[in-house]
């Protein structure tokens, strides 16, 4: 009887057949991901200005985003500002709405469509145009108001409401997380319901000791997700403030901090030494949100 493990010349060039369907991916990855990382990660210990060879400076970068870059701490307190105001109410929504495609309406397919797509559109230069015209100080906002005797503000050249228009677009693309709740309610067993309507539940009471537990794996890859993509977010910013940051650095994103100093003032050494923090600092928060699950999220045995 002839044995079908293979030879070693049969596995040899099976391995490379494998590896020759790998290429294209091993290629982007380590010359498209891995190593311009590891490039940005040295340039993040030098002085660099895309004119002149980069000169090491040690940790000089690093010392002084601590100690003497007050725009730094200013787009910090506006990121982490912007990323705690954003997620819960984007998640939040989007969980109401879930809950109540969920009931079984009419036309879901049809609802779901048009609820998913504003999150299709992304955070499009298009779509941040139109969300400074609709919050301009003669926008479609203030000509609403304006027919209830309400003088609106100019909301995106105020500091005190420039940040509050970016969440409210970042609410406003809700779609994908929606998406997501809506497949995790689905997967509810409506039998946990119906006894605990004969037990003598509440609505409010299903909802806490029956949706939120056995929903909240999805909570937790939603919390995930948006949080990263919040602290990523750049081009709502970008457009809206036309590339500053303005008014009084009311939305100054990280990003955008991290882009004018590269192609703005050309210290790519110092946007590296931004662009390695905002990766520790996403990496930190996420490692938190991990280690938070053993006490809220609940997975089936």
């Amino acid at each position: 009887m002839r044995s079908s493990i293979p030879t070693g010349r049969s596995w040899f060039h099976g391995g490379v057949t494998g590896y020759l369907f790998l290429l294209p991916w091993l290629v982007g990855f380590f010359g498209l991901t891995l190593g311009p990382a590891l490039m940005s990660l040295y340039l993040s210990f030098t002085n660099f200005d895309l004119l002149s060879s980069p000169e090491w400076v040690g940790t000089e970068n690093y010392v002084r985003m601590a100690t003497a870059d007050p725009k730094f701490t200013a787009a910090m307190k506006v990121t982490f500002l912007y990323v705690a105001l954003s997620v819960p109410l984007k998640l939040t929504f989007a969980l109401g709405v879930a809950m109540l495609l969920n009931r079984g309406l009419s036309g879901l397919s049809l609802y779901r469509a048009i609820f998913y797509l504003p999150s299709l559109l992304g955070a499009s230069v298009a779509i941040a145009v139109l969300w400074r015209q609709l919050f301009a100080a003669n926008g479609l906002v203030n000509s609403a108001l304006s027919t209830f005797g309400i003088e609106g503000p100019s909301w995106i050249s105020n500091p005190n409401y420039s940040l509050y228009t970016l969440v409210i677009l970042s609410v406003w693309q809700f779609g994908s997380p929606m998406i997501i709740f809506l497949a995790g309610l689905r997967q509810i067993p409506t039998d946990m319901y119906e006894a605990a309507s004969l037990d003598g539940a509440s609505a409010r009471r299903q909802f806490v000791k029956i949706t939120l537990p056995l929903l909240s794996p999805v909570i937790f890859f939603n919390v995930v997700i948006q949080t990263i993509d919040a602290f990523k977010a750049f081009t709502p910013a970008f457009i809206i403030s036309g590339g500053t940051g303005g008014p009084i650095n009311s939305t100054l994103f990280y990003t955008l901090y991290l882009y004018q100093e590269a192609f703005g003032y050309f210290r790519m050494g110092y946007a590296s030494a931004l662009a390695w923090v905002l990766v520790v600092i996403i990496a930190g928060v996420t490692a938190l949100s991990f280690a938070s699950t053993r006490y809220w999220v609940h997975y089936d045995e």
